[in-house]
């Protein structure tokens, strides 16, 4: 075996003393691009005003569907119970997870009665969930209709960028009847209320959100909230009832007032119970399902 010899190191080059102006000049360039730096990283489209301050992710493995909400609003019941009267109503069990739950067994799943899930697929622009790829294909072999959802950072960066992250690393977005429409997730922060924002950037960081989901797929984005979050954050808008399903969070016997829709499409009743993850309903019956998997 023949070794090459390693290369001989290179004097140091030698450069001439720079005068004051030309350091000076050097100093304001450096400082120039340092403050023009977050303008540029700002996609066409992004909410304008959004604080960058918290440009990483404290915690992204510990972030799902609902991780707030009990904390916030607390529990009026246990498990999976609901009233007689909202059990009367046509609807389809299913549930959401994350990498959480770990390895989820979508066959038993489904042999107890859940025919679609939702799976945590990313969060702000850096985080993929490392469990999305197993859940989204094997939720898909084991008969599930399945979509992903992101969970919404409106603190570290644009709604425009953070669409951007989310349907390339979300999986597909087929019109098939197996695939629900993407789902926003956005819910209450660990720090300042609304994430640092007014309900006029809030409304503007959602719509840019959206606004590049449907874009980039041709999909209408499910929304998932809590009515009081809602209220707090956005003015109660109903701006996105007409396109965007809604997918509301109570954990109570019903889902009790809504936000800004007419109707649900989604209950996350309860954070435990016979599924793995949380526990959801679609209000309808399971061809209604499937029409929304079409975009129907």
């Amino acid at each position: 075996m023949h070794h090459r010899p390693s290369p001989r190191p290179r004097p140091p080059a030698t450069r001439p003393l720079l005068g004051f102006g030309a350091v000076l000049g050097a100093i304001l360039a450096t400082l120039t691009a340092l403050l023009a730096a977050p303008a540029q990283a700002r996609g066409a489209g992004d909410a304008i005003g959004v604080p960058r301050t918290h440009t990483g992710l404290a915690h992204p493995e510990r972030d799902w569907l609902g991780s707030s909400v009990a904390a916030h609003e607390g529990r009026s019941t246990g498990g999976d119970s609901v009233t007689a009267a909202a059990s009367s109503v046509p609807r389809t069990p299913g549930f959401d997870v994350s990498n959480w739950q770990g390895k989820v067994d979508w066959n038993a799943a489904y042999k107890k009665g859940a025919r679609f899930a939702y799976i945590k697929a990313t969060e702000g622009t850096t985080y993929k969930d490392p469990t999305f790829n197993a859940n989204y294909t094997n939720s898909y072999y084991a008969g599930f209709i399945r979509g992903a959802y992101h969970f919404a950072r409106p603190d570290s960066s644009g709604g425009k960028a953070q669409a951007d992250y989310f349907v390339s690393h979300g999986g597909g977005w087929s019109k098939d009847g197996k695939t629900l429409p993407p789902l926003l997730d956005i819910e209450y922060p660990e720090g300042a209320a609304c994430y640092g924002l007014s309900q006029s950037q809030m409304r503007g960081w959602i719509s840019a959100f959206l606004t590049e989901v449907h874009a980039k797929t041709t999909r209408w984005a499910t929304i998932y909230t809590t009515t009081a979050w809602w209220k707090k954050c956005t003015g109660n808008t109903s701006l996105y009832s007409a396109n965007h399903p809604l997918f509301i969070a109570r954990y109570a016997s019903t889902p009790g007032t809504l936000p800004g829709w007419p109707f649900y499409s989604f209950w996350q009743h309860a954070d435990s119970g016979t599924f793995p993850g949380d526990q959801d309903y679609f209000n309808g019956p399971i061809s209604g399902l499937r029409n929304l998997a079409n975009n129907e």
